[in-house]
């Protein structure tokens, strides 16, 4: 159960750091979707390609330590410090879910915009997913 639930974990992780890259390299699909936007319309962020790779990289980190903590990949790491690492995933998943109080997460203010309805639907949704997954996995080791 443990092990499948990591799989599982990594896999999201997986894909949305492909899906990072994808916008690293130029491709366009969901890239609007994905960004929070004011009352007037107009983006709120503006990564670049730079930043894609960066928060790419992060995921599929992200994704690796899930595998490391049950037991699908070893890397000569100490059990206890990839047990920090999916508690450190799981808080900062539950942080983005909570929100920034004004644009994304639950706690947002501007809810009227198409992102804004995404993230209450899906984004938020799968940060919890995320963040729970983890605080799972480290509760049943």
């Amino acid at each position: 159960m443990i092990t499948l639930t990591g799989v599982l974990l990594a896999l999201m992780l997986l894909a949305l750091s492909a899906l990072h890259l994808y916008w690293a390299a130029g491709g366009r699909r969901g890239f609007d979707a994905a960004l929070p936007r004011n009352e007037a319309g107009k983006r709120v962020l503006n990564p670049g390609k730079t930043d894609c790779v960066v928060v790419a990289a992060g995921l599929f980190l992200f994704a690796g330590c899930y595998l490391i903590r049950v037991g699908v990949i070893s890397v000569g790491l100490p059990a206890g410090l990839a047990s920090y690492g999916v508690w450190a995933i799981s808080a900062i998943f539950a942080l983005r879910a909570l929100g920034d109080f004004r644009y994304v997460g639950f706690s947002k203010r501007i809810r009227n915009t198409d992102f804004a309805r995404r993230d209450t639907r899906y984004y938020a949704p799968l940060c919890v997913l995320l963040a729970l997954g983890g605080v799972l996995i480290e509760l049943m080791q």
